[in-house]
Order: structure tokens, then sequence, then C-alpha cells
């Protein structure tokens, strides 16, 4: 064998050898994520909490499904108002055009069923709240829109819901309550602000007359009692307006007074 050949073989043994070098090192830097997933897994586990789980994604309900749902809350809200909150689910079910599978399947019991119904009408009269606001340059004009919108929410009927084993203080509750005190304090403080809205009344005294005037009468025979509604609420506003026409007894109620009666 030549010198020429020894040269040619120890410089293919020198490449196959920093090829193999090469590889082994890509390798090892491939499997470092992996190595690091393991160790923060271990030290998870040593803290006693579960380990890290790859995210797959939670796949998304089906409209058919949602539509369900949706169904089901605007009918239980429907004969909650006409018949209180005791109506049977069956009713409820019945009402939404789906069978009692599908009604069981999404609420398990009547507080999951009422949780729902409560959460949506809160959010809505707080969407009614921000629509009268952005929609009206006069501030009384815009808690007046208010007022009657809120109505034709039916507010009043939640309140034979906050009953029983029902979780008024529920995280979710809270924060769509919080967030409809925040826009009704708002409407009532910028109208006060621009001299149209009695000073000697606070957001707790719209709250309060407005659930007493829109609290429906379930079961009565009197089916079209609800067309007063609007009259009484605008015998209200009128009260509320400057100049005051009289002297109101006791004192404000504030979301205070509301929170702790």
């Amino acid at each position: 064998m030549g010198t020429g050949s020894v040269v040619k073989g120890g410089t293919a043994a020198e490449a196959a050898g920093s090829t193999a070098r090469a590889a082994a090192g890509t390798a090892a830097k491939d499997a470092e994520p992996a190595k690091a997933a393991a160790r923060a897994d271990s030290a998870v586990r040593a803290k006693g909490a579960a380990p890290t789980v790859p995210c797959r994604g939670t796949p998304r309900p089906r409209a058919d499904a949602l539509r369900n749902r949706e169904r089901i809350i605007a009918a239980a809200r429907e004969l909650f108002v006409e018949f209180g909150p005791d109506v049977a689910l069956d009713d409820v079910a019945r009402r939404a055009g789906v069978g009692n599978a599908t009604l069981y399947r999404n609420f398990p019991d009547r507080a999951a069923l009422t949780h729902e119904v409560v959460l949506a009408v809160t959010s809505r009269t707080t969407l009614r709240a921000e629509e009268a606001e952005a929609a009206e340059a006069d501030p009384f004009a815009a808690l007046s829109r208010f007022v009657h919108a809120a109505a034709d929410e039916r507010i009043g009927a939640l309140c034979p819901m906050l009953s029983g084993v029902f979780d008024r203080d529920h995280p979710d509750l809270l924060a769509e309550r919080g967030r409809l005190e925040e826009a009704v304090e708002g409407l009532v403080a910028r109208a006060q602000s621009a001299g149209r809205l009695r000073t000697d009344i606070a957001v707790g005294d719209v709250l309060v007359a407005l659930s007493q005037l829109t609290r429906p009468l379930p079961g009565i025979a009197c089916q079209g009692i609800d067309r007063f509604t609007h009259r009484h609420l605008q015998l209200f506003l009128d009260g509320l307006e400057t100049p005051a026409r009289s002297e109101l007894p006791g004192s404000a109620a504030t979301l205070e007074d509301l929170r702790r009666s």
C-alpha cells in the first residue's frame, strides 16, 4: 500500500469521525428540551403537584350544542318569570324544544340552571346600561332609557331566584354584579352632576325601585298586568327629576345597604 493510500485512508477516517461527533452533538442538543422537561416534572412531583402535560387543545362545543344550551337558558328565564323559580325542569326542557337528557347534560340540577339564568339576566342588564350611556347625550335620558330597558329584561324576576340553595357569592356572579353596579352608579352620578337628578337619592334607591316595579307575580290570573310596568316606571322616573317636589323620609339607599339586607 502506498503512502498516498494511507493518507487518503486517514483522511476518510477523520472525516467519518468528525461526522459521527457532529451527529452525536446534534442528538445531544435535540435531547436537551426533553431532559429539561423531565427535570421540571421531577421538581413538580417533588412538591406534590401534577406533572406538566402538553396542551393538546380543548375541542370546541358544536354549534348545535351551544344553541341547545342557549335555548334552555332562555326557556328557563321565561318560565321562572311566569311561574317562579320552582317550575318543573321537565317544563323547561319542553319549552326549549330539547329532551330531558339534553337539559341535564348541560345543567345537572336546578341550582346550576338558576345560576346561568341569573348570570345571563345580569349580564344583559349591564349591557343595557352601557348602551343607554352611549345612546343618550342627556344623562337623565340615559338613566331613564336604562330603567325601561332593564324592565324588559325582567330584572325583578331575579329576586325570587336568589334563595334556597343558590350560591349568591359565586365568583362569576359577584363579578357580573359588580359590573352592573358600576354601570348604574355611573348613570346616577352623571345625572346628578348635570343637575338633572335629585341629590337625596343613591344608586340603591334606583335598583330597589326597579326590582320592586318589575317583579312579576308568578301564577296570577292577571296575565295582562305587565302592560302597566312602563307607566309606573315613568311615574317613578318623574319623581327622580329635579327640582324635588317633596322631602324623602329616611336616608338614601346605597349599594352597601343592599348588600347588608
